[in-house]
């Protein structure tokens, strides 16, 4: 009977109104102890609700019916196709959607209804996926900070494809702890990429002074990424360099002058197809015929191979040990010595490759001075903490001086 007089009531009433009615009817039928007969009347008033003109009547049912177990599923499955302030609580929190109905939403919703799912708790690998492959970079900023989201790496690199030119994309990407390196390396070439677009925009460089720039820049942070992978991690690295086109003389000699022999040794292995434990032999080989031979194979050009020879025997003289940020920055010794031996004996072969050693010497030399200037300040710092440690020593035994001798004349 109640139900009756509500259904003859909500037709007429104002739509604030109705949405309260509603949300009570919702609560009575979740939470109160109704006959059979009152049970379906009331559910089939608020499916009739369903069909309301306000989306607040209808946003009153998905705030009660969102996160029970016990919520009609008709009802949760309508409102979960609704408009977006309708159907946002329902896909955000309702267990009783079924990974499919979510994808199939994925694919036909806006960026609000995406972001929904997408903070869901829970999230399975199959919802992560249409998310990563058609989702906004909105909605795969929020899948990334999910904690409970089950993100295949195959999704994870669809996300970096598709949105990695996005800086708040890539930040948290970055701050994934487990993060392949090799998602990392490209995450670093969106933004090389990106920066160079923006500069040539803008006319502040011209776009092959961009390009150049950007290219060292990525080669820097190439050496960056490696220096801190091993085994599997490094051998996918250098796979990814070489179908991407990287693995050229400049990257590997920038790896060798770093102190990175691990990349150098692993680049060969890759480029030569020799077995490691040869290409180990005969880099460690200082004849010099077994070197050249090893670089022929491996397609390096035939005019670095007097650079190499002489960066690893450099490296032999003086070893790793000491490298700066675990072999990352350019070593100012190695790379001098190279170009001074280059020097001796240019060609029109060799003049590419001077030009190159000559701006590694730049970036060592800069690199150092940097790295001299912290060293100052950091030890004027310290300095500068001594002092006042010192002052507030002094000022505290003549502060206890002198209640010592209050002590005494009284």
């Amino acid at each position: 009977m109640i139900v009756r007089q509500f259904i003859s009531w909500v037709r007429t009433a104002p739509a604030g109104e109705r949405a309260e009615a509603t949300r009570a009817l919702a609560r009575a039928w979740l939470i109160s102890d109704l006959s059979d007969d009152d049970r379906a009347a009331a559910e089939g008033a608020l499916l009739m609700l369903l069909d309301d003109a306000s989306p607040l009547v209808r946003k009153a049912m998905a705030d009660v019916f969102a996160r029970s177990v016990d919520a009609p599923p008709a009802i949760v499955a309508a409102l979960a196709v609704d408009q977006a302030s309708v159907a946002v609580p329902i896909l955000e929190h309702s267990p009783l959607l079924f990974d499919a109905d979510l994808v199939d939403i994925v694919a036909t919703g806006n960026c609000e209804i995406q972001c929904a799912i997408a903070r869901r708790t829970d999230l399975p690998p199959s919802v992560c996926a249409a998310i990563a492959e058609v989702g906004s970079p909105s909605s795969a900023l929020e899948l990334i900070e999910n904690p409970r989201a089950e993100l295949a790496a195959f999704s994870l690199e669809r996300i970096v494809e598709r949105h990695g030119h996005f800086a708040a994309i890539r930040e948290s990407l970055l701050e994934l702890p487990d993060l392949p390196v090799k998602l990392r390396l490209i995450l670093a070439e969106k933004l090389s990429s990106t920066l160079t677009h923006f500069v040539t925009a803008r006319d502040w460089m011209s776009a092959e002074h961009a390009r150049r720039v950007a290219g060292e820049a990525l080669e820097r942070s190439t050496i960056n990424i490696a220096s801190h992978t091993r085994g599997a991690d490094l051998v996918a690295l250098v796979s990814h360099l070489r179908s991407a086109g990287q693995l050229n003389a400049a990257l590997i000699l920038r790896a060798l002058l770093s102190g990175n022999f691990e990349l150098f040794q692993e680049a060969l292995v890759q480029l030569s197809s020799l077995p490691r434990n040869r290409v180990a032999a005969l880099v460690y080989d200082r004849g010099g015929a077994s070197l050249n031979a090893l670089l022929a194979k491996a397609q390096l050009p035939k005019s670095t191979f007097a650079a190499f020879r002489v960066a690893l025997e450099a490296s032999h003289e003086v070893g790793y040990i000491g490298t700066v940020n675990g072999a990352t920055r350019l070593r100012r010794r190695m790379v001098e010595r190279v170009l001074t031996q280059c020097e001796t004996a240019p060609t029109p072969e060799t003049e590419p490759l001077l030009i190159m050693l000559r701006r590694f010497a730049t970036e060592s030399a800069r690199d150092e001075a940097r790295m001299f200037c912290d060293e100052m300040l950091a030890d004027d710092f310290v300095h500068m903490l001594d002092a006042h440690a010192t002052v507030d020593a002094i000022q505290s035994a003549d502060q206890f001086a002198a209640y010592d001798d209050e002590l005494i004349a009284a």
